[in-house]
């Protein structure tokens, strides 16, 4: 799993690199797919449940599950959400991050160092002895102190031999409830956080989920692996 979150790692990086006015998603995609497989990998989202690409790419208001495509331009000023998972024999990697692209607004770079901001202060309550609500309920506390939604309807998970296994792992909820941590479990955690208000619209193609209010969303992950003292970050660099 460390092999497999490095390759994410820098699946992610290189997708970042090409976030330029002007590009495609669809190259973007291009980028990481050719990345995960040079290093022996499968991406993990390619073709799981239909899905047409090696990444996930959402734009602005796009929350999550943004289907690459040449037809879909990044333009100066946007913020772009890459969300990659890479296989490496029989374990994933599972890993989020939202880029900017070039003059990006005040108000877009407050709502993306929040997203990763929540993430850390969740991830530090991923102790072995620690509940679910321990990491849920300091993400909600922090963005929501900040004036902005988390997301209800998707949430983290576990990862590990299958790309989205139990538990599931809320980004909101009550600190001392919910499923005890024990150490070495894997988990996803992955903030998605909202300009406006945390409801969500899912688009007639079945994927991709944009805020109900057309306000900006930012995402942030890492798989993350649960110890006795400091949680490890599979998918850091």
């Amino acid at each position: 799993m460390r092999v497999a979150g490095r390759i994410t790692a820098e699946a992610i990086y290189l997708g970042g690199e090409a976030v330029k006015d002007g590009v495609s998603t669809k190259h973007i995609d291009d980028i990481i797919r050719h990345h995960i497989e040079k290093c022996g990998a499968v991406p993990s989202f390619l073709g799981y449940g239909g899905f047409p690409g090696s990444a996930c790419i959402s734009i602005n208001d796009e929350v999550i599950h943004g289907i690459p495509s040449k037809n879909r331009i990044i333009k100066d000023g946007d913020i772009v959400s890459i969300d990659v998972g890479a296989r490496y024999r029989g374990y994933h990697g599972d890993s989020c991050c939202t880029f900017g692209c070039g003059n990006v607004s005040d108000k877009a770079k407050r709502l993306m160092e929040t997203a990763e901001k929540a993430f850390y202060l969740g991830a530090a309550k991923a102790v072995a002895g620690n509940r679910l609500g321990d990491i849920g309920s300091a993400i909600q506390e922090y963005v929501e102190a900040q004036g902005y939604g988390v997301v209800r309807q998707y949430v983290g998970h576990g990862v590990g031999r299958e790309l989205h296994e139990d538990p599931e792992v809320p980004n909101f909820g009550h600190a001392g409830h919910g499923v005890r941590l024990y150490k070495n479990m894997t988990i996803a955690i992955e903030p998605m956080i909202t300009e406006g208000t945390y409801d969500v619209r899912v688009a007639s193609d079945g994927w991709l989920v944009t805020t109900a209010d057309g306000k900006l969303s930012s995402h942030y992950e890492h798989t993350v692996l649960v110890t006795d003292g400091e949680p490890e970050l599979l998918t850091k660099l």
